[in-house]
């Protein structure tokens, strides 16, 4: 636990939160400065900085959290449907220094826009996937 983190102080009760779900591994609040009603936070207990530091279960965790927290929004809020994001670094927009996974739940005509869509070239694309296979080890 850091103490200079928010998200480290709101897992270790010293800061309020709006807990909605929490196990061993993470807790899950709802954001302060929502996208949408009912964004949630789901966060490791443990300090991770970012998801690469991050070990496989605990990462995998929270994904089986974030299906129970979107079906919860769908019964609890209504929602029609859901972004998960995850800010990896500063250059993707994370802000707080510790791993945490968006649930944003949409509803229909929400006028919400998360991505826009570049074109680009299919040989690019290839070559990219080619060295990215490369990479990425097989276990």
């Amino acid at each position: 636990m850091k103490k200079d983190c928010v998200f480290c102080r709101i897992v270790g009760k010293e800061l309020p939160s709006h807990l909605v779900y929490e196990d061993d591994k993470v807790s899950a609040f709802l954001d302060i400065n929502p996208v949408s009603l009912g964004h949630t936070l789901i966060v490791p207990k443990e300090h991770y900085a970012d998801l690469l530091q991050t070990p496989d279960e605990v990462a995998g965790h929270m994904m089986m959290v974030a299906k129970k927290i979107s079906h919860s929004l769908e019964e609890t809020v209504g929602a029609d449907g859901f972004n998960l994001g995850l800010n990896n670094g500063e250059t993707a927009g994370q802000v707080v220094d510790h791993l945490h996974l968006h649930v944003m739940p949409r509803f229909k005509n929400d006028g919400l826009k998360l991505w826009p869509g570049k074109q680009v070239d299919p040989e690019n694309l290839e070559k990219i996937a080619k060295r990215m296979r490369s990479f990425i080890r097989k276990d």
